[in-house]
């Protein structure tokens, strides 16, 4: 595939936040089903509301806050966006707290907020989750070991309505990745982080498990594997004690992929509707409850993943870009 550019004055060596009223756009909006305008407006294009990142990754939005955090994997920095604060560091270091220079992404990468409004990030350097209180601060951790083995670096994490927490651990936060000498688990695993904080593995057979989130049923968890070879999407039935049963592949990017169209699958998300979002292919794609492609957003950088905003967006992470896109539903 050929590469493009766009003009848009946004390239700076700093992170950089333009005005509210003059927000770029970059990208194209491109609609393969009807069902897409019941998510994406007609008139609606992605805006670009800062820039100047080295891997935005992990976007979080604060209803109490009306805010966004996101991850920057290679600062090693959380940042803050707000519609009239604008852009602030957060949090620095964000996941590596050592000396010297740990990897090429030791930072923080998927954040949620979770049900008692704490700040839960996955942190590559010290390997492990951690939650922290948005207004006082002080980290505690949550898990760094499953049977007394360290994690290779926890990439994305969801939380069930129980409080158990479902989590990636592939190796892209390691030195040497998959071949570091300091891995300590073979398996790139799925883990399940009960109320207790007990830690257990409940998917050992995927090659790159990164993304992941559950059905607003959650009778359903998706894990987006990001491998060139089998890109896909797999959901496992979610049984009532926390472990799933067998996977199926609910998306194959691979014809994407073949037609040029970027990357693997990366973060995903679901709506209310049980519509999945996921990075990857070119920019990000829409599939319906049933794994049907609906449209995606053709970007020329490499994206990450994706939050909903309460304001009506869809918040993007697009490598040195933090994007927004308006939706056609609260």
């Amino acid at each position: 595939m050929k590469k493009f550019f766009f003009t848009i004055s946004i390239t700076f060596a700093l992170p950089y936040l333009v005005s509210a009223q003059n927000y770029p756009t970059m990208g194209k909006v491109i609609r393969v089903d009807p069902a897409f305008d019941q998510i994406i407006p007609a008139n609606a294009s992605v805006e670009v509301i800062a820039s100047g990142f080295e891997w935005a990754e992990g976007p979080v939005w604060s209803k109490n806050e009306g805010c966004l955090y996101f991850s920057d994997t290679k600062q090693n920095k959380i940042y803050r966006w707000h519609p009239q604060d604008g852009l602030s560091v957060f949090l620095s270091p964000a996941g590596y707290t050592g000396r010297g220079e740990y990897s090429d992404e030791p930072g923080s990468n998927g954040l949620l907020i979770n049900a008692k409004g704490e700040l839960v990030a996955c942190e590559h350097g010290d390997r492990r989750l951690t939650r922290m209180p948005l207004r006082v601060g002080g980290k505690f951790t949550l898990a760094d070991r499953w049977e007394g083995k360290r994690f290779n670096s926890p990439n994305d994490v969801c939380e069930h309505s129980s409080g158990a927490y479902y989590f990636t651990d592939p190796p892209y936060g390691l030195a040497d990745k998959e071949k570091d000498s300091s891995r300590e688990i073979d398996a790139f695993g799925v883990y399940r982080i009960d109320t207790s904080g007990k830690v257990t593995q409940i998917i050992n057979d995927l090659k790159r498990p990164n993304g992941i989130t559950l059905s607003p049923d959650e009778k359903t968890v998706y894990v987006a594997q990001s491998d060139d070879v089998e890109p896909y999407i797999m959901a496992y039935p979610l049984q009532p004690d926390g472990w799933v049963g067998k996977g199926r592949i609910f998306y194959d990017f691979t014809s994407l992929i073949k037609q040029g169209l970027k990357r693997a699958p990366d973060g995903i998300r679901t709506d209310a509707a049980g519509n999945l979002y996921a990075a990857g292919g070119g920019g990000f794609i829409m599939l319906n409850a049933q794994g049907k492609l609906l449209g995606r957003l053709e970007l020329p950088s490499s994206t990450s993943n994706c939050t909903f905003g309460s304001d009506g967006y869809l918040y993007l992470t697009a490598e040195q870009y933090i994007c927004r896109i308006r939706l056609a539903f609260p």
